[in-house]
């Protein structure tokens, strides 16, 4: 699964919009990150780990990386 499903499936999950994590993001110093640029940024998969950092945050999620055995 790609950034853009698993992000879709968070926001799905959780009952949030993209709209609102684009608002939230705005209101935290990312005031170029407007919807659509959020949009394309998750479609084209070139969205900064540090956004997608921050959309987990708002999400009430960690992200962890795991050694594989």
């Amino acid at each position: 699964m790609g950034i853009y499903e698993e992000i879709k499936y968070l926001l799905a999950k959780e009952k949030v919009t993209l709209t609102s994590i684009s608002q939230i993001l705005q209101k935290r110093s990312y005031e170029k990150l407007t919807l659509s640029n959020l949009s394309r940024k998750i479609k084209k998969q070139t969205i900064k780990f540090e956004e997608v950092r921050e959309i987990a945050d708002i999400l009430g999620y960690n992200i962890k990386f795991e050694k594989k055995i």
